[in-house]
């Protein structure tokens, strides 16, 4: 039986209250910091007349989108919940940023379809690709909006290695922990639902189809998840951050991070992060 249309916006916007508060705890704003924190390093700062545009796609309660509109960026913001926009809308306006910001309704697999070609100079697609059907066609949309060689798409995925430490260290699961060393997909705890899980052997391979080049790749929320409760996430975040940011760009450890943050050009460029 079909839902009724009330019913299925109070679910919406129950899903995306709930989002929107877990953004709020450590773990939520590590995962919005962190790759952030990555991306400052390659980001262009825009002139004080900026003529820079950035998308980010899926853009939640846009958390990170209204972090670029105010370092000057022109921001489309797009998502396929109207619960997600409606509060990113507010948050806009609480910081007086809505003439930098742009609301658009739509599913990030219909990107292609959604903006002409060369119009972003920065694209964020930050847990995104977990929940899309053709999670390559999608990346190939991103590097065609993507305004030159220059410009930066920005990638957050969870990683494959994460979901095996994660059912060994925090739910004590030996079996889902072996499960999960080959799984393709793993249960989101949010919202509910299926996620796809990445390795970044896979992802490497899909990003080099989209025809786009890696300039980095770091670790995201390595060991924060998995910290003795004798640390207090909130009262130690700042050092719990700078030791994420140290763990995350070094290899051995980003391995086996929760997620997984890429920073890509589309083919061509040749600056590296030690890659």
């Amino acid at each position: 039986m079909k839902m009724p249309a009330n019913d299925d916006r109070e679910r919406l916007q129950s899903e995306a209250e709930k989002y929107a508060a877990y953004l709020e705890t450590p773990e939520g704003r590590l995962r919005l910091d962190l790759p952030f924190a990555n991306l400052q390093e390659f980001l262009p700062l825009p002139p004080a007349q900026s003529s820079l545009c950035a998308l980010d796609l899926g853009c939640g309660t846009g958390a990170n989108g209204l972090r670029l509109a105010r370092l000057g960026f022109r921001v489309t913001l797009l998502d396929s919940s109207p619960a997600m926009l409606d509060i990113a809308k507010h948050a806009a306006q609480d910081v007086g940023i809505t003439d930098k910001i742009e609301l658009k309704h739509g599913d990030a697999d219909r990107l292609a379809s959604l903006f002409p070609g060369g119009t972003f100079d920065v694209i964020l697609c930050h847990n995104v690709l977990e929940f899309v059907a053709d999670h390559g066609a999608v990346l190939r949309a991103a590097a065609r909006a993507l305004r030159g060689s220059s410009a930066i798409l920005s990638i957050l995925v969870r990683n494959q290695a994460g979901e095996v430490l994660k059912a060994a260290i925090q739910a004590g699961d030996l079996a889902a922990a072996e499960h999960n060393l080959a799984a393709q997909w793993a249960n989101e705890a949010l919202c509910g639902g299926r996620v796809r899980l990445f390795t970044p052997d896979t992802t490497r391979a899909t990003l080099k189809a989209a025809s786009l080049t890696v300039i980095a790749e770091r670790g995201v929320r390595v060991m924060s998840d998995y910290i003795s409760p004798r640390v207090s996430l909130s009262v130690e975040y700042e050092r719990i951050f700078a030791l994420e940011r140290k763990l995350g760009s070094r290899p051995e450890f980003a391995a086996v991070s929760r997620h997984t943050h890429w920073l890509v050009h589309r083919a061509g460029s040749v600056v590296k992060d030690g890659l």
